[in-house]
């Protein structure tokens, strides 16, 4: 468990005794959330129109406070009692007064934005089944897993650039589904030891790779072809996804192709390890991701010069 978030979740709980915040003491609790947890967001906020940040802020703080809730606390019964603590707190953002720092923030955001609650409660479900559900025996069942857990996330960037619509939604859906597959791939040794299994067992079987190889961590042919399997599958869905790269609203283009990059990044740098993501986590070097924020850059500009 992380002690840092023990230590505010005693601070900003359910029974934390704190004064009120005003809206400008939440957005710089926000700002400080997001620079102190998510080493790839200075990055992408390089890219961002200022006018935006702290909206980004609230967003990324909400979904950060969620994660910790459901993966910090404890787990099991604990977690899901706080995470319907913290659907409550969400409520009071449309329909009452929030007390919760992240949602004073949050709750300006949602009005300029109009944003309704449905992302918001669908990541929730996700944290709530991950307290019940550490396998899938389907693909399908996993996407139905990432229909929650992703695909909200890039549907409320859509609403921060008031670019939503049904196709870009669908377009946003994929890529987000994408980067979720990206990251279970990339971490496959690390959520074994947390006790979750996200190869779904009828690929498992379909290429020949036991439940005692698994048990054992064992890298075989057959886990290598799974891998494999598994990796072209999801840079096919980067693929679908990519048309947003020039339909989304212009603020945040730079961004989803800086994230649809990386996500096709890191599944080359699976392959380049021969897909023995139980010895090594593949992972991008700090470099890497410079010349990423750097190409993204210069497409954009170059393309706002020709135009």
């Amino acid at each position: 468990m992380d002690r840092r978030f023990l230590s505010e979740l005693a601070k900003y709980g359910p029974d934390g005794d704190y004064l009120p915040f005003d809206r400008t003491r939440a957005q710089a609790y926000c700002a400080r959330l997001a620079r102190d947890h998510y080493e790839n967001f200075s990055v992408a906020s390089l890219l961002l129109p200022r006018r935006l940040l702290r909206h980004f802020h609230a967003v990324y703080a909400y979904c950060r406070w969620s994660d910790d809730l459901a993966d910090e606390a404890g787990g099991g019964d604990h977690a899901v009692e706080l995470l319907r603590w913290w659907r409550a707190e969400l409520l009071r953002c449309y329909d009452g007064t929030p007390r919760h720092p992240v949602m004073v923030a949050l709750r300006q955001t949602i009005r300029v934005y109009q944003i309704p609650p449905g992302p918001f409660l669908d990541l929730l479900c996700a944290f709530e089944q991950d307290q019940r559900v550490n396998r899938y025996e389907t693909f399908d069942q996993l996407r139905d897993y990432c229909r929650n857990s992703a695909n909200p996330v890039g549907r409320l960037v859509l609403y921060l650039a008031e670019g939503y619509d049904e196709k870009r939604a669908a377009l946003s859906d994929h890529i987000c589904t994408a980067l979720q597959l990206t990251n279970f791939w990339q971490d496959v040794a690390r959520d074994f030891g947390l006790g979750r299994v996200y190869l779904p067992q009828e690929d498992r079987r379909r290429f020949g790779y036991a439940e005692d190889d698994l048990a054992a961590r064992r890298f075989t042919p057959a886990f290598a072809e799974l891998m494999r399997f598994e990796v072209e599958r999801t840079r096919a869905l980067f693929y679908r996804g990519y048309p947003l790269v020039e339909e989304a609203p212009e603020a945040i283009r730079a961004d989803v192709e800086l994230f649809l990059h990386g996500g096709l990044a890191v599944l080359r740098k699976i392959e380049q390890i021969g897909y023995n993501v139980w010895r090594r986590r593949p992972t991008l070097a700090k470099w890497e991701k410079g010349v990423l924020v750097a190409s993204a850059f210069w497409r954009r500009l170059r393309a706002r010069l020709a135009g």
